[in-house]
């Protein structure tokens, strides 16, 4: 993941995964390979570290963006302080990299770094929320970035 400096730092609250959260969002994305549906298949066919049920990249990303969101209006009200942005255009892009499993029973939090990215020479402006997933062990789980866009601001009459 590329290095970039952003100026706020954010740790959020924990939450532990459990087993009816692995097994609500399988069954919802049809995620139906035997990983994560079949407990013999995993255990025949899967490293040690994975005998345990493991959550999904997806739902792990999902999780760490729930544990920011009661916060993130905020944080991005203060990212965006002092800058003449439009209305937010939507997520634009996602990079992520997986660095460990995410166990049924680990408890995860997340330390958000956010900040302005880029501002376009049309008036979009990027913000950049980068996600560092850890356990309960301080292991680092999943890192990802995800840029938001804001429009450029509105024409003044």
């Amino acid at each position: 993941m590329e290095e970039k400096t952003l100026p706020f730092r954010f740790e959020t609250a924990r939450r532990t995964v459990t087993e009816p959260d692995v097994v609500t969002f399988v069954n919802t994305v049809g995620l139906f390979e035997p990983i994560f549906i079949d407990q013999e298949y995993v255990k025949k066919n899967m490293p040690e570290s994975h005998h345990r049920r493991f959550a999904p990249a997806p739902l792990v990303m999902s999780m760490a963006m729930g544990l920011v969101a009661p916060h993130i209006q905020g944080w991005l009200d203060r990212i965006i302080e002092g800058r003449r942005v439009g209305f937010i255009g939507g997520m634009t892009g996602l990079v992520a990299r997986v660095f460990a499993p995410v166990l049924v029973g680990d408890t995860i939090r997340v330390t958000l770094f956010a900040g302005v990215s880029k501002v376009s020479s049309r008036g979009h402006t990027l913000v950049d929320l980068r996600h560092l997933v850890k356990n309960q062990e301080d292991v680092l789980c999943v890192d990802f970035t995800e840029t938001i866009l804001y429009l450029p601001p509105a024409e003044e009459k």
